[in-house]
């Protein structure tokens, strides 16, 4: 078979050279081969079609999205971190992202209070909940970085048994679907009633499944934190259980774990409001895929450093 390289393909379909090499990077174009940080492409390989180019009014969106899958196609031809270097990493992260989404849901613990619980030490006059949603969520997320590595699928199983140890503190109510109504504080949206609850579940878990390659990633992953949230399938603890499963479906198809900020909380709930008002989840996915881009300018840095 004989081969052009990502320039010549450009220059033959008329488009950039970054665009053959994402198109390359996403499995685009078939039987392509990567020579070091360059790609072999069939010379009579057809211009393949990439809907997500114009999938998004939002140009700023696009070229996010196009940044993303340059980058992680740069991560993935450098050398693996270290079994050492991986646990540091793990380590840091768990500590901030326990902090954040915790914090975003009333927890008062300070950064430096959550790394000292996570190290096994109470906090005197902070509440006994407070200890129990650091652990339970340290649980959680050991959890599903083992169900990552293992390559589960996400099911409903899984949501009820991750939502299981983040809830701790309410033995009664983990890893169940609610039975009773509930309404999201300061949202316009209503979550539907509990009889329902299995059913759109359900639903989700199917729509979720059937535009799995037809998505960009990161446009899925928020679609899917929208829509759970939306449903809000349990009594308590759905923030912290589905920004947890945004980290696992991120996490199975190779994108770094990202930690939606305290700080930014309130563009966070304005991407509810955005999707609540207009059915869009473009805001949403600009956030998410902002924290990405952040996550793998963090180790391509570390990487080539």
């Amino acid at each position: 078979m004989d081969f052009i390289t990502a320039k010549q393909a450009a220059e033959k379909w008329n488009i950039t050279d970054r665009q053959v090499r994402i198109l390359c990077a996403t499995g685009k174009i078939k039987d392509t081969k990567q020579a070091g940080r360059s790609w072999l492409i069939p010379a009579d390989a057809p211009k393949p079609e990439d809907g997500r180019v114009t999938r998004f009014k939002n140009n700023k969106l696009n070229d996010l999205l196009s940044r993303i899958d340059e980058k992680k196609s740069v991560l993935d031809t450098l050398r693996p971190l270290t079994v050492g270097e991986v646990a540091r990493l793990k380590d840091e992260f768990l500590i901030e992202f326990t902090y954040n989404t915790n914090a975003i849901e009333g927890n008062t613990l300070t950064l430096q209070e959550t790394a000292m619980v996570l190290e096994g030490m109470t906090i005197d006059r902070k509440p006994l909940k407070d200890h129990l949603e650091v652990i339970g969520h340290r649980d959680a997320f050991e959890y599903m970085l083992q169900l990552v590595q293992e390559k589960v699928p996400l099911s409903e199983r899984i949501i009820k048994e991750i939502h299981s140890l983040i809830l701790i503190d309410r033995p009664e109510d983990r890893g169940v679907y609610r039975l009773i109504p509930v309404r999201i504080m300061g949202a316009k949206h209503e979550p539907p009633q509990p009889y329902l609850v299995s059913v759109q579940m359900e639903q989700l878990m199917q729509r979720h499944e059937e535009i799995r390659h037809a998505m960009h990633t990161v446009e899925r992953v928020a679609l899917f934190h929208l829509l759970f949230e939306s449903i809000h399938p349990f009594i308590d603890g759905n923030g912290r259980t589905g920004r947890l499963l945004l980290n696992f479906e991120l996490g199975s198809v190779g994108f770094p774990a990202i930690n939606v900020k305290f700080s930014d909380r309130k563009n966070y709930y304005d991407c509810f409001s955005s999707y609540y008002e207009t059915g869009s989840h473009e805001q949403m996915a600009f956030l998410v895929g902002g924290y990405v881009e952040e996550m793998l300018d963090r180790y391509l840095k570390i990487l080539r450093e």
